[in-house]
């Protein structure tokens, strides 16, 4: 439609300036046939130049030519004779000239005589093509969607890092297509799909551009909620035609991105309907190894729940390889920095190990993000080159939140937010067994008045009882240091509270420390399919032992309270400087937070013998990631108590 109106105005304009150019001088005299005549009678006329029913004449002692108008079928011969002039070359006659029909003229005349029925004739086109259209449109709804990858690929697997792992997996596959001879001469088949599982943000969808940039074959990419339509049967049309288009040019690579939109476990059929997903599962479950498995097309998809997807679709000869991208390590986060760090200029300062370092748990689209946000606050800066403090303030910014620099706080407010991260500073700082406090601040981020982020002495994946019980006691510093300092705490410790009892209650529920519980769990959590989260807790345990988890939460709870109150009575001296330095500072980092409280003691009285405790209980880490909301989220640079 709006090509057709760009053409229409174009078409109108050159008639009309062809109308403007040809049309005749508007300035020239213009007289009567009869005042003509008799001017020829008067010797006064030279010539008449006849173009249609236009006389130019030309009279003798004027410049230029005057108008006049004749009748169509009538002769200017014929006229001039009828009245005694002599028409032709002599010295008392006047001379005719008849001048044809112009064609720029004759089509200017045609344009404006058929420019309605062109008008007219071009509605009509454009009605049939929008008609022809919709036509089409409805033919081809049930056609795949998927996009093939024909451009220059701009990502390679040198692009990707922090995934050694699952690039091994992938260049395997790519090396089956390019050379498949190598592999059936030992009699190995080629795998039919690969399951990309990993939480956001871990390069699953990176890792199947790179697939794309490497394999010299077809790359179809598709999205798993393009193949559900509110029609039934659309959906397993779409699975056909896709992978008919994959067969007509295998080998190819067929990249399925988020396939538990239509790969979800299918349910009982309840109600007798026709659901549109299981139809578009059951027909991929078909084509990937169906009937006819002969076709050399493998199937890469994505996912980061797992959980829900069908066990039809898991089982070999559908997905032979399930590849996990886990969070990358401090080697790993390096190599990742070092791959969004091109084409940034840096300060000869910057070290990439210090901010590895600082990003435990950092996925590669978290560090790809604060090397963004890194760049950005130095072009806010009108620096030229990105420094450390625009990295470590990007740490910060990704932790906790941007700066809140508006906020106004009273002086007594901010003595209580001081002794509060002080408290949980000096409990983190003088414990053995937890991570090593690494910052402490007062300045405003986010939705908490101040933080103290601690880091792990490495990228540890499994934490006994002990870590738990420092960590428990690290989160209750600050609502201990209130109420040691001021006689009664805040509501600035609701949110340390809330991690502590869910840390007790995982403890005691999940991970088997109890040691009156003993080594069990105690409920089951259900989910619907559909909805693919944890909506309930089935409680497969009596009210008794119901009873028996909530004391042993409170105990453990009470035992945190309990050392973290030893803890700071033993250094209240050292929590008093260290909330005073706050105050006049706001931030104290690192270097200078070891300097001011000085070594960490490990004579201090426990709660509890740890010798009685169970040392070799260990947990995954990962357990406490990715939970529903209400549940205790560590941060993924390490515990960061607000």
């Amino acid at each position: 439609m709006r090509n057709f109106l760009i053409y229409g105005i174009i078409l109108v304009a050159i008639i009309l300036s062809i109308g403007a150019i040809f049309q005749p001088d508007s300035g020239s005299r213009e007289i009567s046939l009869s005042e003509v005549i008799e001017k020829a009678k008067a010797g006064e006329v030279q010539s008449i130049q006849v173009e249609d029913n236009i006389l130019l004449v030309k009279i003798n002692g004027e410049t230029g030519v005057v108008r006049s108008r004749k009748e169509s079928s009538s002769s200017v011969e014929e006229i001039l004779r009828d009245n005694q002039i002599a028409v032709g070359t002599s010295a008392n006659a006047v001379e005719v000239i008849v001048k044809g029909p112009s064609s720029f003229g004759s089509f200017f005349g045609l344009m404006i005589n058929f420019l309605p029925l062109l008008i007219f004739g071009g509605i009509l086109l454009f009605m049939m093509r929008q008609a022809q259209g919709s036509n089409s449109q409805a033919m081809s709804f049930g056609k795949s969607k998927a996009k093939m990858v024909s451009e220059k690929p701009t990502v390679k697997f040198n692009d990707v890092a922090g995934q050694d792992e699952a690039k091994v997996e992938l260049e395997e596959v790519v090396d089956f297509l390019k050379h498949p001879q190598k592999f059936v001469a030992i009699g190995a088949k080629i795998p039919r799909g690969v399951l990309l599982i990993g939480s956001p943000g871990t390069g699953k969808t990176l890792l199947a551009k790179a697939v794309s940039g490497e394999a010299e074959v077809p790359f179809f990419s598709i999205s798993g909620s393009e193949f559900v339509e509110m029609f039934v049967g659309v959906g397993a049309s779409r699975v056909r035609d896709l992978f008919d288009q994959a067969k007509r040019n295998a080998p190819a690579i067929v990249f399925v991105d988020e396939i538990d939109a239509v790969g979800r476990q299918r349910g009982a059929g309840l109600g007798g309907s026709h659901d549109e997903r299981e139809q578009t599962l059951n027909q991929i479950l078909v084509e990937m190894d169906g009937f006819d498995s002969t076709a050399n097309v493998i199937v890469i998809a994505a996912t980061n729940r797992p959980d829900v997807l069908d066990p039809a679709l898991l089982r070999p000869g559908r997905f032979d390889r399930q590849v996990t991208l886990d969070l990358p390590d401090l080697t790993g986060r390096k190599a990742v920095l070092e791959v969004h760090a091109k084409g940034k200029p840096f300060e000869k300062e910057v070290s990439l190990d210090t901010v590895a370092k600082q990003t435990p748990g950092f996925s590669g689209a978290d560090l790809a993000n604060l090397l963004n946000e890194a760049a950005i606050l130095t072009a806010r800066r009108t620096k030229k080159k990105i420094s450390m403090d625009e990295l470590n303030e990007s740490v910060d910014r990704l932790i906790a939140g941007p700066e809140k620099k508006s906020r106004v706080m009273t002086d007594e407010e901010k003595k209580v937010v001081a002794y509060h991260e002080a408290g949980h500073a000096v409990v983190g700082h003088f414990q053995k067994d937890a991570d090593p406090v690494f910052k402490v601040t007062i300045v405003p981020r986010g939705m908490a008045g101040g933080y103290t982020r601690s880091l792990p002495k490495d990228d540890r994946r499994l934490h006994d009882k002990a870590y738990y019980q420092a960590m428990m006691a690290q989160a209750l510093g600050g609502y201990v240091s209130e109420q040691v300092f001021f006689g009664i705490p805040t509501t600035g410790s609701h949110d340390d509270i809330g991690k502590v009892t869910q840390i007790a209650k995982e403890m005691v529920t999940k991970w088997g420390m109890s040691e009156k519980l003993g080594t069990r769990t105690f409920g089951k959590r259900e989910s619907m399919v559909f909805l693919g989260r944890d909506i309930a807790e089935q409680r497969d345990y009596s009210e008794k032992t119901a009873e028996e988890i909530d004391e042993e939460v409170r105990l453990l709870v009470d035992e945190a309270k309990e050392r973290c109150e030893k803890v700071i009575l033993k250094n209240k001296d050292k929590l008093i400087l260290l909330a005073e330095k706050l105050i006049e500072v706001e931030t104290i980092e690192s270097e200078s937070l070891t300097e001011l409280l000085g070594e960490i003691s490990t004579n201090i009285e426990e709660t509890t013998d740890s010798k009685d405790l169970v040392d070799n209980e260990i947990v995954d880490n990962n357990d406490l990631k990715d939970k529903p909301q209400g549940k205790i989220e560590l941060n993924p640079s390490g515990p960061t108590i607000d």
